[in-house]
């Protein structure tokens, strides 16, 4: 049994939708990841009801296997971001412990 290509349009681009996502992804585009998150909602919308053809099963499972790439992607992502955060904070406790010591004592004039 053939499945008309219509039937799997939406299935279709479930999967590009996943495959930019993992793209997006693995080059840290947050922004281009947020802006895709929108148009998510409106491709599940708009799957026709019921359960999805039997055509549509293996383009579904690679898009949650990409989709679960993107985000382990982005836990690598956020990983890094905490980790410099940290660093920063250190680097500028440092700086600030060292920065004391070349600041002048106040000092008091003993002839006013």
């Amino acid at each position: 049994m053939t499945i008309p290509p219509s039937e799997l349009a939406g299935y279709e681009a479930i999967l590009a939708h996943a495959e930019l996502e993992l793209e997006l992804a693995g080059r840290g585009d947050i922004d281009g990841l947020e802006a895709l998150g929108e148009s998510w909602e409106q491709l599940v919308a708009d799957l026709p009801p019921g359960d999805p053809p039997p055509g549509a099963r293996s383009l579904l499972e690679r898009a949650r296997l990409l989709s679960e790439r993107a985000r382990i992607d982005l836990i690598r992502i956020r990983e890094g971001i905490l980790l410099d955060s940290a660093a920063s904070v250190h680097a500028k406790r440092a700086a600030d412990g060292y920065g004391r010591e070349l600041r002048p004592e106040p000092q008091l004039s003993r002839n006013a």
